[in-house]
This record gives C-alpha cells, structure tokens and sequence, in this order.
C-alpha cells in the first residue's frame, strides 16, 4: 500500500483547506468553482472537508473515509473545469485543468480500491484502469506545455541554462514520455517515480520560491499545494503499480 507519497497527497489536501480557510475562497486557478449560490459559504464548508479529509488519511482507521472526501471534492472540481473543455475543446490549458483534478481522484481511487479490496479478483482490473486514467491526465500535461509553450517557459526560473523555452519543451517531453509508459504499463513504475521527482523539482525551483516571495498570496498557496498534491498522486501510482509488479503484473 502506499506509504509516504499519501502523507504528501494528504498534506496538500490540508494546505488546500487551510488556506482556503484563511481567504474565505476556493483556489480558482484548479478549483474554478465561480458564480454559484452562497459561494463563500460553500468554500469554507469545502475547505473544512479538504483539511479533515487531509488529517484523515494520515490515519489507517479514518484513511479511507478520508479517501473518499477527497475524491468526491476533486471530482467536483473536476466537474467545473468539463463545461470549459466542452465549449473550448481546442484549447489544451481547458483539458490539462480538468486532468489536474481527476489525476487527484485516480490517485484517491487506486489507494481506496487497494483498502477496500486487497485480494479480491477485480481489484487488479481497477488498478489497471486507474492507471490508464492517471497516464492519459499525464499526456495531457505534456501537450499544454507545448500548446502554451511561452506561458510554460515563464514560470522556469531564468538562470536556468540553457534556456527557459528549453525547459518547458523538455518537461512537456517527459510529461508526454511518462504518461505513454504508465497507459500502456510499459517501464510504468519507473516513469511514475521519475514524474513524482519532476514534480517535487518544480515545487523547490518554481512554487517554493514564490511562496517566499509572496507569502499572503492565495494562488502562490494553491499553486504549491497543487503541485504537492500531484507529487503525492505520482508517488501513489508509483507504489501501487510496485504492489501489482510484485504479484507478476506491471513494470
């Protein structure tokens, strides 16, 4: 069962709420929850979840509980992303929203399934489906770093050599790379892990800095905890297709 990369997962559910707390508001740039009845006083009641649920899957008794909040909220949030990427189906930034979001409830899923039903003969099925779905949200991240490419290479720190456009480009790559190898279980482990550092990466070279360098700023604590929340969804992925490679399944 995976271990370490859920505490990660958890701790960014906290950070979530907690934040979202503190401003009275959901992170709107991955959780575009707008122009709804009693907006304010349904983030709190969301933010509220997002910390209990965090705290919760720290905890074998109350993980899957946990689990199971999260996976909800995340698929709400999903939700309010699909009329953007049905209106707007051409614009990869539409797709890659809504992909941050369901990776988020794959990732709750696989170790819920894994819980619930460790022997049982479906279990590996839904695994494997799972994963499909968690490689398919990691194409979709490649093809926006390209479709934005500009926009990507801004957020790369500028004395990064050899340039800020190479490193959006080579992220897209990997992101694309890693995300064929998981849908098709195909060196899936190692590609998942190699995802999981290529987030931690970007959150002590990109989201970490800006969070010293604007600490009151909601979106810069969305921001990490967005990324600390994909970190931890990789690292779940990473651990459960371990768990399936040890019974004669993925590598």
């Amino acid at each position: 069962m995976p271990k370490l990369g859920l505490h990660v997962f958890g701790a960014a559910a906290i950070i979530f709420g907690v934040s979202g707390l503190i401003w009275g508001d959901f992170a709107t740039n991955w959780q575009p929850v707008r122009s709804v009845p009693y907006h304010t006083a349904l983030s709190y009641i969301a933010n509220l979840c997002l910390l209990s649920a965090g705290i919760a899957v720290q905890w074998r008794r109350s993980m899957r509980a946990g689990l199971l909040v999260l996976a909800f909220f995340y698929l709400i949030f999903a939700g309010f992303w699909a009329p953007r990427v049905i209106l707007l189906p051409r614009i990869a930034g539409t797709w890659s929203g809504f992909a941050e979001q369901f990776c988020l409830v794959v990732a709750a899923m696989m170790v819920y399934v894994t819980l619930a039903a460790p022997n049982a003969r479906w279990t590996e099925t839904a695994l494997r489906a799972l994963r499909v779905l968690f490689g398919l949200c990691a194409i979709s991240f490649g093809v926006v770093h390209f479709e934005a490419l500009k926009q990507t290479a801004d957020m790369v720190p500028s004395w990064l050599p050899p340039n800020q456009r190479f490193w959006a480009g080579a992220t897209g790559v990997a992101h694309l790379v890693a995300g064929i190898a998981i849908v098709t279980g195909i060196r899936a482990i190692l590609a998942a892990r190699l995802l999981t550092a290529m987030f931690v990466v970007f959150g002590l070279l990109i989201w970490l800095p800006r969070f010293f360098a604007q600490p009151l700023a909601h979106n810069v604590w969305g921001g990490n905890a967005m990324n600390l929340a994909a970190a931890g969804a990789a690292w779940i992925v990473a651990d459960t297709l371990s768990g399936l490679n040890e019974r004669g399944g993925i590598r």
